[in-house]
């Protein structure tokens, strides 16, 4: 009987996890398969760790991996591959929101042997914050055009994969993670499933525009060094205006004299030019940290504890 493995990384999440994981074994009772669930404990100061192991203690089935301190989603994703056993590995949010009633269609899929992973996406955002909306829209857009790596609009973390697929995913160790991306980028054939957007079960949502707009600005640097190449061209295109202001001026002035008149708009130019200056240093700035955070081959999660703790 094949086993499929289902990774759930938790925050702060100890009012959903009951109504989860009655819904995920509801579910799973109904696939020919066994199953085990990855709870992975992203440094939680609720009482999630605490629910966790009296769902392993009463149910065999039921993993986890406690993390000394929240390292990220994108951590918690890639330490749950890295536990499971399964010939079949699902990542799902444990808030719901990804419905687990797509579970029996996408393994039957890939039983079929014509696809390596069933993927997820949003057909809408209803529900969702008009201003994050907008902004995730725009993300797609610009992220797709910087790079050769194709990321679905609406593209949600919620697939299964096959084994082999998984343990492709893995080879990527890289310390700055975009999961989105890396799907994606290992290849594979990947069939997706469309459904509208669900709401929280319960609980509060973790994120923020301000943590999706540095996700975003991760999945971009990622991904592409176009943005390195709009830097570029940026200082090239000024320093092409510089060099046509300077000739303006030296022909006014022998033509004119040297007029005190315009110094406040030459303060904008100044400005304005600087601006660029640390725009374009801004962005080396972000492909310097990465590369930083790589050389330092720091690891990308400590575990603190497990089920075989308990």
């Amino acid at each position: 009987m094949n086993k499929i493995s289902i990774v759930v990384p938790c925050y702060n999440e100890e009012e959903v996890i009951k109504i989860f994981y009655d819904r995920i074994t509801e579910i799973s009772s109904k696939v020919d398969a066994e199953f085990e669930y990855i709870f992975i404990d992203d440094g939680s100061v609720d009482k999630t760790i605490e629910l966790l192991k009296e769902y392993s203690q009463k149910d065999n089935r039921v993993r986890f991996v406690s993390f000394s301190r929240n390292f990220g989603k994108e951590a918690a994703m890639y330490a749950g591959l890295k536990e499971s056993t399964g010939d079949y590995v699902a990542i799902m949010d444990v808030d719901l929101q990804d419905p687990p009633e797509l579970i029996p269609e996408m393994y039957e899929t890939l039983l079929k042997k014509e696809y390596d992973c069933v993927a997820t996406k949003r057909k809408t955002r209803k529900g969702e914050n008009f201003i994050i909306s907008f902004f995730s829209k725009l993300f797609y857009k610009i992220i797709n055009k910087l790079t050769k790596t194709e990321i679905v609009d609406g593209a949600r973390d919620y697939r299964l994969m096959t084994r082999q697929m998984v343990n492709s995913i893995l080879q990527v160790t890289e310390y700055n993670r975009f999961s989105k991306g890396i799907f994606s980028w290992v290849g594979f054939k990947t069939k997706w499933i469309a459904y509208d957007n669900v709401e929280r079960a319960a609980g509060k949502t973790k994120w923020n525009f301000g943590k999706l707009f540095i996700y975003a600005l991760d999945g971009i640097t990622a991904f592409s060094t176009a943005p390195l190449l709009i830097a570029t061209l940026a200082g090239m295109f000024f320093c092409m205006i510089a060099f046509l202001m300077i000739i303006f001026i030296i022909i006014r002035t022998c033509i004119y004299g040297d007029p005190v008149a315009g110094w406040p708009s030459m303060i904008c130019v100044v400005l304005f030019v600087s601006g660029i200056q640390l725009f374009c240093l801004g962005i080396m700035g972000q492909y310097m940290s990465k590369e930083y955070m790589e050389i330092k081959n720091r690891p990308i999660y400590i575990v603190k504890e497990t089920e075989k703790d308990v």
